[in-house]
């Protein structure tokens, strides 16, 4: 292409307070429509809002995890437009003096690592949910007033795949911070992107689109890669790109004009008379800053250094707080020094069992314990081969019952005496002639098919290394 891709995202974020931002309704998702509304959250005349403590401690936490400088003094503002999810037709915002400005994070890219910018980190409060029906639309106020954050990035993101990374961790860092639970399905993350592009070393950023309408990263990934094309189509025709808002059609799998796009003066920002501007004190960030835990970069390094696992299976391990804290007890629990096997089974089957019973691995009720029992039956006594293990882990699911057990009760252990497998394979190599001849003209494979043959016929019980070397050893002499 001839053109630079430049990228800014902003993410909405809900917070995970108890009460509203201004007001003491409940905050609890899925309830029916409009119950849990106020004369203050629907912006009845004469109400006062006060603000949520929490939703100010949580906002400081998240800022401080993305680098930021809070602000020492801060103030709310209204926001106004005109919309039906917003009865009082104006948003409680923050414009000039927000909570916090200048962070940044660091997202990693193919062994390579780039800093996003982070503008700023401010609080405002959400607005309703629209319902569309054929012919009319309904409004539900439950989500007005609920605590957002909106987190605004740098124009620092060049490719899709590039905003893909930031949001998966941002989310990461969001999710151990324990602030907001980050379901794009109940909208507690929403993201817009601004995107425009320009020729190959402009330093003027072209006119930009904002992307609505994405519910999931993925769907980001796919809006922008399909704007970049549409942008660089109308650039190359020599025709006029249009600052404006554009929704997403996952099901056309195209962007489609929503509005001309709105500038800061459309919106008529003003102090908000209501709530007092007010100052956060060093103090106050100190105390927060203590109970920021241990983040998913920190944690990966801890993983690498001591564990010793590769920086991909300790990131795979660390994304989710759940998952990281479960891997690292497994980890603790089982006793080799090479650490790799437990890496290799909750990437692997344990992760598998998850996706087809859509859940996460800390929701499928198999402890630590329980898993590194099955591990080390599997790699360091060998009673049964890997296989066989993933059919135990999934009766270790079914029936709550320990790995031991269930090779007891269903005589599930691995053959390895020489004895016993002597007699298969001697039937194997009398059955295959050809296999046999194969393998004596060079033909390795051979040799692997003879294996599986005697694995089938020992319906898997046999060991695996055992077998090759005694086939080894009985082909010589044929």
């Amino acid at each position: 292409m001839n053109y630079e891709t430049v990228i800014g995202l902003e993410v909405h974020l809900q917070l995970k307070t108890k009460s509203k931002a201004f007001c003491g309704c409940s905050t609890e998702f899925g309830q029916e429509p409009n119950t849990q509304v106020c004369p203050v959250c629907l912006g009845f005349p004469g109400s006062l809002p006060v603000f949520n403590q929490t939703a100010l401690d949580y906002a400081i936490k998240v800022a401080l995890a993305l680098n930021c400088k809070i602000q020492e003094y801060t103030k709310f503002d209204r926001k106004n437009y005109f919309y039906p999810d917003l009865p009082k037709n104006y948003q409680i915002s923050q414009y000039d003096l927000p909570l916090s400005l200048a962070g940044y994070l660091d997202i990693e890219l193919e062994e390579r690592q780039k800093r996003i910018g982070i503008t700023r980190v401010h609080m405002e409060e959400d607005a309703g949910k629209l319902i569309h029906q054929e012919n009319f639309s309904l409004v539900d106020f439950n989500r007005t007033g609920i605590p957002l954050l909106e987190i605004v990035s740098e124009p620092d993101i060049s490719s899709p795949e590039e905003a893909h990374e930031y949001l998966t961790t941002l989310k990461s860092v969001i999710q151990y911070l324990d602030v907001s639970d980050c379901d794009m399905e109940k909208g507690s993350l929403r993201c817009d992107a601004n995107i425009s592009l320009r020729p190959v070393g402009a330093k003027t950023l072209g006119v930009k689109t904002e992307l609505k309408n994405m519910n999931s990263f993925k769907g980001v990934k796919d809006a922008l890669a399909y704007e970049i094309q549409r942008q660089a189509g109308l650039l190359d025709s020599k025709k006029t790109l249009i600052q404006e808002t554009r929704l997403w059609d996952a099901k056309a799998a195209q962007t489609l004009p929503m509005r001309t796009k709105e500038g800061a003066k459309d919106y008529r920002y003003f102090p908000e008379p209501d709530l007092a501007p007010f100052i956060i004190k060093e103090d106050k960030i100190a105390e927060i800053k203590k109970t920021i835990p241990e983040l998913p970069k920190e944690k990966i390094k801890r993983f690498v250094k001591d564990f010793g696992l590769s920086e991909y299976d300790a990131k795979v391990l660390v994304a989710l707080k759940e998952t990281a804290q479960f891997s690292e007890e497994c980890l603790k629990e089982y006793r080799d020094s090479n650490k790799k096997p437990v890496a290799n089974w909750i990437i692997g089957p344990l992760a598998a069992l998850a996706s087809n019973n859509a859940c996460e691995i800390t929701d499928l009720k198999i402890s630590a314990a329980s898993l590194v029992e099955l591990i080390e039956l599997v790699e360091k006594k060998q009673v049964i081969s890997n296989l066989t293990g993933k059919i135990v882990l999934e009766e270790m699911l079914k029936t709550g019952k320990g790995a031991q057990k269930i090779i007891e009760e269903k005589n599930l252990a691995q053959i390895s005496d020489s004895g016993s497998l002597n007699v298969i394979i001697a039937e194997i190599i009398k059955e295959n002639p050809k296999s046999v001849a194969d393998y004596k003209t060079g033909k390795a494979n051979a040799l692997m098919f003879l294996v599986g043959q005697v694995m089938r016929k020992s319906s898997g019980k046999a060991n695996p290394k055992a077998v090759q070397d005694l086939l080894k050893e009985k082909l010589e002499s044929v």
